[in-house]
């Protein structure tokens, strides 16, 4: 999924490590620099987690085995993600598909019961002010899972939508949820897994989720989901029990622990969109390329949020899209200058980092729609020189999202 809020800020590594112990704790807390601290903190420390402020949050960014190590691990083994920091909701009530209609391009009405979508919240100008999973539950309610960085800014909207309905007799209220959440993804994610479950993974198709009990923990969310491109889970768990099923897991030899800074390579390497630099609300789904979003149903109704100015830009066409880039040399980062064959500026990188998978720089931006043909060739201003790019098509690595046979 398109899954963040802001940027990690990177302090110095401090010198040294903490051994590796076992850790408890319940409950998200507050730390002594006022961010909120994850079930699982204490453990992040005692495994040698290097913590930085991320969303208001203190979240590891790399362990001891670093992030080169982290990455290709998740590609080969498999990781634990913490990331317990996402708003996770939950919306009871008759009319709880049409509040969600109200506010996001997805047809939740399709969903088959444990069936969940990648989605957009927009504003009335088509711009993106969040991307989010939807999950038609069997227990009758949506779970929805959604970016960190804009917590306050979405819980603000659903309360507010809520209300208005609610004022008209509508049947529809929210249950923010206090639970931890933990992303097991990797090849070997399924074996590991299976062992502490009583379903059958097998069965289990990407973008769908069960309610169950995972290593002898109860009230355990599985959705097949994930932002690495990888086959993997993310398991909503009660916090009080976060730390003993994150450590039943690590008992397997295949699990690592691992952080911010290798979910952002893995996410870029799927061409996957990360929220506030790829696309936020001056950006549109059909800029984004992510009008594969929109369900045929909600484009014929034009019902949501932005609609007009959305689907005008699909019968004009863009102006500008966003594109994936790959380069040798020094690496392209944010906000460098992407240029034409003639020099002039055609465009911006939002997210770009050398891909340990690859062994070449990998980056995403928007382009001109002259500039934005796959096999194109322009150039990045890297520290004021200009190096060769060419538009790629993404994802940059394949992904290995798992369809139930």
């Amino acid at each position: 999924m398109l899954r963040a809020g802001c940027r990690a800020v990177l302090p110095r590594r401090p010198p040294g490590s903490a051994p590796r112990r076992r850790a408890g704790g319940t409950g998200a807390g507050a730390g002594a620099e006022g961010l909120k601290q994850t079930p699982l903190d204490a453990l992040h420390r005692a495994r040698g987690g290097r913590m930085v402020p991320f969303a208001g949050w203190s979240l590891p960014l790399q362990y001891e085995q670093g992030h080169l190590q982290s990455h290709l691990h998740t590609r080969r083994h498999c990781s634990l993600f913490d990331v317990t920091h996402m708003l996770q909701t939950r919306v009871y009530g008759r009319d709880r598909v049409r509040f969600m209609e109200s506010l996001v391009v997805g047809d939740i009405a399709e969903l088959k019961p444990g069936q969940g979508t990648l989605t957009l919240l927009t504003n009335e100008k088509g711009g993106i002010t969040d991307d989010l999973i939807v999950t038609n539950t069997l227990e009758d309610h949506l779970y929805v899972v959604s970016n960190a960085g804009c917590a306050d800014k979405d819980l603000a909207i659903f309360r507010g939508r809520a209300q208005e309905l609610q004022a008209t007799g509508s049947d529809v209220h929210l249950e923010v949820s206090d639970n931890a959440l933990l992303a097991l993804q990797g090849p070997s994610m399924a074996r590991v897994l299976q062992a502490g479950l009583s379903d059958d993974l097998a069965k289990l198709s990407f973008m769908n989720s069960i309610n169950t009990t995972v290593f002898g923990v109860p009230g355990c969310r599985v959705t097949r989901c994930g932002y690495t491109g990888e086959d993997g889970v993310e398991i909503s768990v009660p916090a009080g029990r976060a730390v003993e099923l994150a450590e039943q897991l690590l008992d397997a030899p295949d699990v690592w622990l691992a952080g911010l800074a290798a979910r952002d390579s893995l996410r870029l390497e799927a061409g996957l969109c990360l929220y506030g630099n790829d696309i936020d609300e001056t950006i549109t789904p059909a800029e984004a390329g992510l009008m594969w979003t929109l369900g045929k149903r909600r484009r014929a109704a034009m019902d949501f949020p932005g609609a007009a100015v959305i689907m005008a830009q699909v019968k004009e066409k863009p102006r500008r899209k966003r594109v994936g880039l790959t380069s040798v040399g020094p690496p392209i980062r944010p906000h460098m200058a992407i240029l034409g064959p003639e020099g002039r500026p055609v465009g911006t990188v939002t997210s770009g980092c050398p891909s340990p998978s690859l062994g070449k720089n990998i980056a995403m931006g928007y382009v001109e729609a002259a500039h934005s043909r796959a096999g194109t060739e322009l150039t990045v201003e890297v520290r004021k020189k200009q190096h060769p790019a060419l538009i790629t098509k993404m994802p940059f690595v394949p992904t290995q999202y798992y369809t139930a046979k």
